[in-house]
């Protein structure tokens, strides 16, 4: 199992609870859906396991190595070395062209691989786009960026956040359908949240959070 959550309990300040006491787990080169309502935990979950944020208790672990024994460098070297984010709002670099927010992650990690880069410039469309800046950009090309920029780097886990969620439903379904065929061509595992049964259908798996627990 690549990422296993054990019994994870998380509340904020105040003393709300919002995980109750999680257990999830994600195979190398499986994709997952978790879905749930609004407010259910869904965002803070993905950021538990992306090391964004610390939990009360339980464990998480990535190909065997536990969280809760990282501090916040080694948190960040996890996400830097093993780790892709995508978020619903696109966080590129406004200051970098296309091509340099592509391999942006790629080269933090040491691992550009310049080859596996024009593949994936290529096949999201964006070899007409690389010399433009973000805000000339659609919002469909930015997100196509996006995950370019997060899988450059070969993560062995990719979380993504209502990644499509600021597109319409055809560009929406245009975008997850490379994310995933990129995907599974990079070898990565997917955990991807989202509230729409039309696209977590696509995935290999999902699972349900809710009252802070998969149900």
């Amino acid at each position: 199992m690549l990422l296993r959550i054990d019994d994870v309990t998380k509340s904020y300040p105040g003393g709300r609870p919002v995980l109750r006491g999680v257990s999830l787990g994600l195979a190398a080169g499986e994709t997952l859906a978790l879905t749930g309502e609004s407010g259910s935990g869904k965002s803070t979950l993905l950021h538990l396991a992306g090391a964004l944020d610390s939990f009360d208790s339980g464990e998480i672990t990535l190909d065997g190595q536990p969280y809760s024994g990282l501090d916040d460098a080694g948190r960040a070297a996890l996400r830097r070395s093993r780790v892709a984010l995508v978020f619903q709002q696109f966080n590129l670099i406004p200051s970098l062209t296309v091509a340099q927010n592509l391999t942006f992650h790629a080269r933090l990690a040491d691992r550009l691989d310049r080859g596996w880069v024009a593949a994936l410039t290529d096949r999201l469309g964006l070899s007409d786009l690389v010399a433009r800046y973000p805000e000339q950009l659609s919002g469909g090309q930015q997100q196509r960026v996006a995950i370019g920029r997060a899988l450059a780097m070969r993560p062995a886990l990719l979380l993504a956040d209502e990644p499509t969620g600021n597109l319409d439903e055809t560009a929406s379904d245009a975008v997850m359908g490379l994310m995933l065929d990129l995907v599974r061509d990079s070898g990565a595992a997917l955990f991807l949240v989202t509230h729409s049964e039309r696209i977590a259908a696509r995935l290999d798996r999902r699972a349900h959070l809710r009252g802070g627990l998969i149900a």
